[in-house]
């Protein structure tokens, strides 16, 4: 059978521009992904960052998924939670090509609105994410989840920093919710005990620790 994906339009600036959305602009986008839900449905979430290790929503069920199309990478700068303006540090975001695997959660009909409501506060405050219901393949099945992929007309979006580029920013960023090499960290740490094999971020991890033991080698 057949399956489509449906895409929600988010509500966004103009490209290249970043701002905050406003209350309403993000109460705005929320209404627009949940018309593209059936009524009386529970709700499955894609997790493939941060959400795998710190999800801070209810969940009934959870699982291992894959998604076709798109492939973790630290694609983003993060002006605020794990940087600053001045010294931006990188989060992850789901950017064209390739596949990613992570964790789905199945979340009740009845917590949608408010669990949608936190996770727009979360990773939509400045639309660098487009949301979308996409199909997650998971060991009983195909089943379509809500995905935060990037937005790469969004000057948040970053691409082909090098290696040493991508130690170097994450060593030295730091934000309201800490350093971005404990987010980096935790993230690697959670799709290892997840059973998640990620060889590009994992090479970067075994990076980053050597730095920490080695300091004068930085």
């Amino acid at each position: 059978m057949k399956t489509t994906a449906v895409t929600c339009p988010p509500c966004s600036p103009s490209p290249g521009t970043f701002r905050r959305l406003t209350d309403a602009e993000r109460q705005e986008s929320v209404e627009q992904f949940m018309r593209c839900l059936k009524p009386h449905q529970d709700l499955w979430v894609f997790g493939y960052g941060s959400l795998v290790w710190r999800p801070n929503f209810h969940y009934l069920e959870r699982r291992p998924a894959l998604l076709k199309g798109y492939h973790r990478s630290l694609c983003l700068w993060s002006r605020i939670n794990r940087g600053t303006p001045e010294r931006p540090g990188l989060v992850f975001g789901l950017d064209n090509g390739g596949s990613c695997r992570g964790m789905v959660y199945r979340v009740g009909s009845n917590d949608i609105p408010e669990t949608l409501d936190e996770l727009w506060k979360r990773e939509m405050p400045s639309a660098a994410y487009i949301p979308r219901h996409l199909p997650c393949q998971t060991p009983h099945g195909q089943t379509p989840a809500l995905v935060f992929v990037v937005d790469r007309k969004k000057d948040g979006y970053v691409s082909n920093l090098n290696h040493a580029q991508l130690v170097d920013i994450i060593h030295n960023a730091h934000g309201t919710y800490g350093p971005c090499i404990e987010y980096v960290l935790e993230t690697a740490q959670a799709l290892t005990d997840h059973g998640i094999h990620d060889a590009r971020l994992n090479a970067l991890v075994r990076q980053l620790r050597n730095d920490a033991t080695n300091p004068t080698q930085t």
